[in-house]
Order: structure tokens, then C-alpha cells, then sequence
């Protein structure tokens, strides 16, 4: 659970801030009456990425194990590569994304009518998508290890909520973010997570025998982690670590966890050009108190 809700948390706070900048920027510069248009955008963005949800979970249904094993696995590599991708995107803009949607409000505002409800649904929908595909790929790893399918709705539910609190508090100017600290943190936390729903997707393949292996284990230590106890439970359900891996899945785990943090880790401690000094909660803050 602790897993999903980091990342409801972190996909919901991204999308609230965004929702925080859009609404701020339009009450100072007094155009009020257009927050109709940021409020459709994103509930059509939610209604986007709820639909997605639905057609993830209940479109495999009725095909073979292999079938739905090779489906599983093939979107769980994209949930890694999109949540990769995420990671690197909010490190890169984080400090200029204020700058970046007002410029998209003007632009909309002097254009059509529908203009400002693309940007709201298109900022807030790249989450939502994101945030569905991802949980999608827990709730499948959790069915096959006959756990509670609920828990991982449960926890991304209560991260998005915590992320929609922190937003308007962020607004009424009664808390003050580090998000430069916040996504660092998360942001590695992250990529631990992300190797593991890779290593179970190299696993699904395996089950569907497009992949080789599955009878080659890495290691197996279910004498000294009973599977079903607490801490084999938890290490699941943060790290999707299992007793028993293949020498595939270990392979895919390492191949992604020590580059990818690598990277990060040299991304997020690179010196900061003078320019882009000023953080996206200095924007935020100066809009919400104008």
C-alpha cells in the first residue's frame, strides 16, 4: 500500500500544483470568470483517465493465461518507462513549470474557446494516465499473488487525497513546499519501485514463455521470508521483492535500479544555471497571494 500511495501522492500533488498555478494565475491577472474552463478540463481528465482504468481491467478479460500474462508484462514495462520518464521530467522542470503553463494560459485565452480546457485536461490528464496504468499494474501483481486487489486502490486513493489537501493548502498560502526536496526524495524512491514492477513484468513474460527462464532461480530464501509473512508482505508491496526470483528478473532489476538512480542521483545534484533559480513554489506562492 505505502508504495501506491507514493505514488498517488506524487502523480496527485504534480497534478494539484499544476491546478494551484492555472487557478492562481488566472485570479491575478482577473479572469475569473474562465475558471469554469480549468474546472472542465480537469474533470474531463479524470473521466479520461477513469475510462482508461476500466479498459485496462476489464479488457483482457476472456483471454488465454499466456495471453493476459504477455499483456501484463508488456504494460508493465511501459507503466517503468512512463514513471521513468515522469521522474527525470518534473527533475528537469520543476523550477520553470509556474512560467511554463501561465505562457500556456495566455496562449489558450487568445486562441479558441475550448483552448483553456485543453490545457487544464491535457496538464492534469498526463498524471491521471500515468497514475491508472501504474496502479493497474499493482492490482495485477497483487491478484496473482492471491492478495488483496483493494489495498493498492486503497493507498493510491488516500495519496491522491493527501495531494489534493497539500494543494489547497499550498493556495491559501498555510504551507510552504520543498519540492525540490519532495520530488528528490520521492524521485529515487521512485526508481526503487519502478525496478521492481519491471522485474515482475520480466516474470509475466516469463509465464507467458515469451521470455526464457522461469525455472532459473536467482535465489530463493523462502525458508528464512515465510511468503506469506509480514515482511515478505511488506517488502511486496513496496519493492514487489519476492522470496524466490529468477536469474531474468535479478538481472532486469540491476540493469535498471543502478544506471537509472545513477543518473538521477548526478540529474537532481547538478548545479542550477543562475536563471532558473527560482522554484515553481516561488510562483505558486506569489500567485495564490496576489
Amino acid at each position: 500500500m505505502l508504495a501506491n500511495y507514493l505514488i498517488g501522492l506524487r502523480e496527485g500533488l504534480e497534478a494539484s500544483l499544476v491546478v494551484v498555478i492555472l487557478v492562481a494565475y488566472l485570479v491575478k491577472s482577473g479572469r475569473q470568470h474562465l475558471l469554469g474552463r480549468i474546472w472542465a478540463g480537469v474533470a474531463a481528465a479524470i473521466a479520461i483517465s477513469l475510462a482508461f482504468g476500466a479498459l485496462l481491467t476489464f479488457g483482457p478479460k476472456g483471454l488465454t493465461f499466456e495471453a493476459q500474462e504477455a499483456i501484463g508484462g508488456g504494460l508493465s514495462i511501459v507503466a517503468v518507462g512512463f514513471v521513468t520518464w515522469m521522474i527525470f521530467w518534473m527533475a528537469r522542470h520543476s523550477r520553470a513549470l509556474s512560467g511554463e503553463l501561465k505562457g500556456a494560459v495566455d496562449r489558450a485565452v487568445e486562441g479558441a474557446r475550448g483552448g483553456l480546457v485543453l490545457v487544464a485536461m491535457l496538464a492534469v490528464g498526463r498524471e491521471g494516465l500515468e497514475t491508472a496504468l501504474f496502479l493497474w499494474a499493482a492490482t495485477q501483481a497483487a491478484a496473482r499473488d492471491n492478495a488483496s486487489t483493494t489495498a493498492p486502490i486503497v493507498g493510491a486513493l488516500l495519496g491522491l487525497l493527501t495531494a489534493v489537501a497539500l494543494g489547497v493548502a499550498v493556495y491559501k498560502g498555510a504551507l510552504r513546499l520543498d519540492l525540490g526536496a519532495f520530488f528528490r526524495w520521492t524521485g529515487a524512491f521512485l526508481v526503487l519501485i519502478a525496478g521492481g514492477v519491471l522485474a515482475y513484468a520480466v516474470h509475466d513474460l516469463q509465464e507467458a514463455r515469451i521470455l526464457p527462464g522461469l525455472n532459473t532461480l536467482a535465489f530463493d530464501v523462502s525458508a528464512t521470508i515465510e511468503p506469506s509473512s509480514w515482511i515478505a508482505t511488506l517488502l511486496k508491496g513496496i519493492f514487489n521483492f519476492s522470496p524466490a526470483m529468477t536469474v531474468l528478473e535479478v538481472v532486469a532489476w540491476v540493469l535498471y535500479v543502478v544506471p537509472v538512480m545513477a543518473l538521477f542521483a548526478w540529474r537532481v545534484r547538478r548545479p542550477k544555471p543562475p536563471a532558473s533559480r527560482d522554484s515553481a513554489a516561488a510562483g505558486i506562492r506569489q500567485g495564490a497571494h496576489a
